[in-house]
């Protein structure tokens, strides 16, 4: 809390009505503004013209340097101004700021020790009230007046003394304003560095050919502003291929929209991209921006544009081509800067074909085309990505992080995967639930992934055989966790080397491979 430092009225002394007018007028001076700097000399003249003070001076101690500064004065020539800023570090404003205490002094006929020379040809005095913030003197503000009686004398000192608590309170409105601003920039920037990360290309998981063609067509077309039209099955990725993009470009710190058009209705489509007016529709209560109004300097992505209804494609097709659109309700056209990257996981052609999309729209979005291979594509990914989604999950559910068995890795590379790497991440997830060790085994996977039941005895083998696969898959699996060490997956397995050694030679495991 702010602690002026009080000045009491003569005893049975009364406020003025004219002090509180004053104080009033003060007080709205200052939370007219964010910035209480830049009003001091409005507020020091109605203290001037309220007041007997001849010249008012603030000064402020600089923040990062400390440094103090005047920051604003009233009454002053030019002459005296300067006068003053080369004085002020000798001055009693200085010294009150040191001592933390009110100053009051007599001027010398023709002396002045902030301005040089007293002005006034009558005796004066001059008084300082330090300006104390949270018990830290933060400034001083300080006037001259004609030599009066004490009582009048009183009542100066207190009404500078509260101008200066009032001048504190702004200041640290402002100070914790600023702070706020500071902390959500830092916050913002944090979470932008963050995205970037997140989003690089290199931090898209896939070393597999049809992957290492994607991440060249990102790195080609992201230090362009050329449209992008991404291609893939649902549960692909496409929309962390348009983030690696918008990331990897100059538009990175702008915003990065994204639009569901499959997830909105036709009728509020375009109110959603375009924006309305208050009052173009019932429900419009309010102004409202669109998403192209939003994302400008940035990018926009519109994921399953397949669903676009004829009437919004020639909004879209005009945007592209012109860069201007209307708001609902508005005759006014506005432009923004958006770059656009569309996605479906439709047959546009076809689309086309039938009359449902737009041909001359098609070839609008269709600048530099990009399709993200399914996952029964880049088999080579499988196991890397149902690796990572473990860690990710084990993390996010305070869950161990097992490992995946030889038949389970077998399961999810000889399994088609409809839902792409979306199936592939709830699968990880729903194993890590069912799994009560440090092994996630075929039974821990979905049962659409489990061998048929129905399957003939001949292609299933012997007890024996399948005794076999059992015991040669739980060594692989100690081998592994133990980096190829055969005593201690001997111990792991409860039994001696000598029995782990024979069953290394008889299934052919070479365990300085699994180092």
């Amino acid at each position: 809390m702010v602690e002026p430092t009080p000045h009491p009225l003569p005893q049975n002394a009364q406020p003025l009505e004219s002090d509180l007018r004053l104080l009033f007028a003060i007080n709205q001076i200052l939370v007219g503004s964010l910035e209480p700097l830049s009003v001091l000399e409005p507020v020091l003249a109605a203290l001037v013209e309220g007041t007997h003070l001849q010249h008012a001076v603030v000064a402020m101690v600089h923040r990062t340097s400390g440094e103090l500064r005047i920051e604003a004065a009233v009454g002053l020539t030019d002459t005296e101004l300067k006068a003053a800023v080369e004085r002020v570090d000798a001055s009693p404003i200085s010294e009150a700021v040191q001592i933390s205490q009110q100053m009051t002094l007599p001027l010398e006929q023709g002396k002045h020790p902030l301005l040089g020379v007293c002005p006034q040809a009558e005796p004066c005095s001059l008084l300082v009230i330090p300006i104390q913030l949270s018990g830290e003197i933060v400034g001083a503000i300080a006037g001259d007046f004609p030599s009066t009686p004490h009582g009048e004398l009183s009542h100066v000192s207190m009404l500078m003394s509260t101008v200066a608590s009032m001048i504190a309170q702004a200041v640290r409105l402002r100070q914790r304003a600023a702070e706020e601003r500071d902390s959500l920039r830092a916050e913002n920037e944090r979470l932008r560095d963050a995205l970037k990360e997140r989003y690089r290309p290199e931090n898209i998981i896939g070393n597999s050919k049809p992957m290492l063609t994607v991440f060249d067509q990102i790195a080609r077309v992201s230090g362009a502003n050329a449209t992008v039209l991404i291609r893939g099955e649902s549960g692909v990725g496409k929309e962390l291929v348009a983030a690696a993009i918008h990331y990897s470009s100059g538009r990175a710190t702008k915003p990065f929209i994204k639009v569901n058009c499959a997830a909105l209705p036709p009728t509020l489509l375009e109110s959603e991209l375009f924006g309305h007016e208050k009052g173009a529709f019932t429900g419009a209560i309010q102004e409202r921006l669109g998403r192209f109004e939003l994302a400008d300097g940035g990018t926009l992505f519109l994921d399953e544009i397949g669903e676009f209804p004829l009437t919004t494609q020639v909004l879209l097709l005009r945007f592209l081509q012109e860069r201007q659109f209307e708001r609902i309700g508005s005759a006014k056209t506005r432009s923004t800067d958006v770059r656009v990257i569309a996605a479906t996981n439709a047959d546009v052609e076809d689309q086309v074909a039938s009359g449902a999309f737009r041909e001359d729209l098609y070839y609008r979005l269709n600048v530099f085309p990009i399709h993200v291979p399914s996952l029964r594509e880049r088999t080579a990914d499988v196991i890397p990505l149902a690796e990572h989604f473990i860690g990710v999950h084990a993390g996010k559910n305070n869950l161990a992080t097992p490992r995946l068995s030889s038949t389970t890795r077998a399961l999810l590379k000889g399994y088609q995967w409809p839902g792409n790497v979306r199936e592939l991440e709830n699968c990880m997830l729903r194993a890590m639930l069912q799994c009560e060790g440090d092994v996630i085994r075929s039974h821990h996977l979905p049962p659409n992934m489990q061998p048929a039941a129905d399957e003939p005895q001949a292609d299933r083998g012997t007890l024996a055989a399948a005794v076999e696969r059992v015991e040669r898959e739980l060594i692989l699996d100690a081998l592994r966790s133990t980096r190829g060490n055969r005593a201690k997956a001997a111990r792991l397995l409860d039994i001696t080397e000598r029995q782990m050694g024979l069953r290394v030679k008889r299934y052919g495991i070479d365990a300085t491979r699994l180092r």
